[in-house]
């Protein structure tokens, strides 16, 4: 029986879980959405949250609690915007903040105009901003960032490390970035999650890079899977995907795996034996 085209075995130790997350719905999503013109406006400068935006973060959260995928995920990766932050720690993040607790907060109140309570870091997985996973660069000013100074008040226990300028040097007035670009940018920052050792990781990001990424990476699959991966994703929704590491970048050893023949004996397996039966046979 010949294995079927449709199946596949890869080892778990070279696969990694992550959960896709675009953020809630910003101002930006509402004025866009009458206007196109709109998306040139500097009133949404690094646009928030809406209260439906909120709401839909809420139901997230709600989802991800019950289904259990709240004590999985060892990892919070999130574009450094002000959607996207809001959309990570409100989904991901802990119970409400309570003063006097020795832990920084992920959001404090009303960050962003919110109109929302702080969020605690505690019982909840690190949060790490990554400035390869945002949106199209340039020309929208809700798409320009603020200057990590302002953001690390507002978000204190957000990890913003890996991010090397202060301001947003990326972003241009007049140049958009392609798209071809940020595909290319994609899949540079799922190569750079091969570096990681966590296995379940969220990230939450925006429609444009995600779209752009997983349709360069669907190329090859099923037309069924293609039109699965590479549709737009609506606000606050999050899909589940494995990373198989096909290009041995991942270099962790098998956490599951054991070698056997401990303590050690002889074991030759029957199909060995066989075989090896064949080939006295032969020589005879």
């Amino acid at each position: 029986m010949e294995p079927s085209a449709g199946t596949a075995l890869y080892p778990l130790h070279r696969c990694k879980t992550i959960y896709l997350v675009r953020h809630a719905q910003g101002i930006h999503n509402v004025a866009g959405e009458k206007d196109f013109k709109a998306y040139m406006s500097h009133d949404l400068f690094d646009a928030q949250l809406t209260p439906l935006g909120w709401s839909q973060v809420d139901g997230l959260r709600e989802h991800v609690k019950k289904s259990g995928l709240a004590k999985k995920i060892e990892l919070v990766i999130t574009s450094p915007l002000l959607r996207t932050m809001q959309t990570a720690v409100g989904v991901f993040g802990g119970e409400n903040y309570t003063d006097g607790v020795s832990a920084a907060p992920l959001m404090v109140e009303n960050a962003g105009h919110s109109g929302r309570p702080a969020v605690s870091s505690l019982n909840c997985p690190p949060f790490l901003a990554v400035e390869t996973c945002r949106e199209h660069l340039g020309v929208h000013p809700c798409d320009k960032r603020r200057s990590i100074t302002e953001y690390r008040p507002l978000f204190p226990a957000i990890d913003f490390s890996l991010i090397e300028n202060d301001e947003d040097v990326l972003w241009e007035p007049d140049v958009r970035e392609a798209n071809e670009s940020v595909a290319l940018r994609g899949m540079k920052f799922i190569d750079w999650l091969w570096t990681r050792e966590e296995k379940e990781i969220a990230i939450v990001s925006h429609s444009g890079f995600l779209y752009h990424t997983l349709s360069m990476y669907s190329k090859e699959c099923h037309p069924t899977i293609r039109d699965e991966v590479g549709k737009h994703f609506a606000n606050c929704e999050l899909r589940s995907m494995v990373l198989v590491d096909r290009s041995m970048l991942g270099s962790d050893p098998p956490g599951f795996n054991y070698p056997g023949k401990i303590p050690a004996g002889l074991d030759l397996p029957s199909d060995v034996a066989d075989k090896k039966r064949v080939e006295e046979a032969q020589k005879n």
